[in-house]
């Protein structure tokens, strides 16, 4: 009887958890994005105003709409394509914030496959 009452209390504690979420707080700013491509470690930076976002990766800078769909889910779509692949829409979701940045999960716009994230805010 101790062991199902102590299961219930941890279940009714971890229920009442949420994930802050502070998601209008990362809506414009200049941010970072570190990953790993091929076990080599890759930064991008972008500013994001709005409805557009600049992004260098590479040395390459490229240029994107931004269609906010809530306060924390927005979709991506590049303005000068250059194949095909470049033409899909990418949808964004922040999942957590923090004092830093935020953590999301990203996918082509239709494609169940998602991939996460974390974005740091720079300025």
């Amino acid at each position: 009887m101790k062991i199902l009452s102590l299961t219930l209390l941890a279940l009714t504690l971890t229920a009442c958890y949420n994930q802050e979420r502070n998601c209008t707080d990362y809506k414009t700013g200049k941010f970072e994005f570190v990953q790993e491509i091929n076990g080599k470690e890759t930064k991008s930076v972008f500013d994001r105003q709005k409805d557009i976002q600049i992004e260098t990766f590479n040395g390459k800078t490229d240029t994107a709409s931004v269609r906010w769909i809530n306060d924390c889910e927005f979709v991506l779509q590049k303005l000068h394509p250059k194949n095909m692949l470049e033409k899909k829409a990418i949808s964004m979701k922040i999942l957590t914030t923090n004092e830093k940045g935020y953590t999301f999960e990203y996918g082509f716009v239709g494609d169940a496959k998602k991939q996460r994230g974390s974005v740091t805010k720079i300025d």
